[in-house]
């Protein structure tokens, strides 16, 4: 009979990110990942939470959405909404302020860059477009890294942690 006397370690949690690491990862992958959940509420509708398409333009995720859907109905009664990118392990949560833009006064900047990673609402009835401005973004890659996760409050990016 053998004996194993080796002891293990207890595994250490990753290292986390600064704050202008958590921020530089946010918006890499703002710019390249085009997938978010889009979650809205609104009186008499409740919560309701979207899969949809997004383009990041520095300060703004523009996406659309039928225009008679339950989503514009929320943003309607409360323009606020909550946005989650990545997945539960990797993720940026995003609480912003909601602009509901008619096709026919989106930048047309705007609409192009959709056009390239969703349909193109100028061509398809029925579609409005919504514009996320970013209160408070928040950033985190495992429970290690859940202080200091925002890295944007009052849609202002932070200098030194807050949480």
């Amino acid at each position: 009979m053998t004996v194993d006397n080796t002891t293990t370690e207890p595994m250490q949690p990753p290292t986390p990110r600064s704050l202008g690491q958590r921020r530089a990862d946010a918006l890499k992958r703002l710019g390249t990942n085009h997938q978010m959940w889009l979650a809205t509420a609104g009186e008499g509708y409740g919560p309701h939470l979207i899969p949809v398409s997004y383009t990041w333009n520095t300060n703004t995720l523009t996406t659309a959405t039928f225009e008679h859907s339950r989503t514009v109905a929320n943003l309607h009664a409360t323009p606020r909404a909550r946005v989650a990118i990545g997945d539960t392990a990797d993720v940026i949560m995003i609480e912003a302020t909601a602009s509901l833009i008619p096709v026919d006064a989106i930048d047309p900047t705007a609409a192009d860059g959709y056009a390239q990673v969703s349909h193109d609402p100028r061509t398809m009835p029925g579609f409005v477009y919504i514009q996320l401005a970013p209160q408070r973004i928040q950033v985190w890659n495992g429970f290690h890294e859940f202080t200091g996760r925002t890295v944007m409050a009052d849609g202002q990016w932070l200098d030194r942690p807050i949480d």
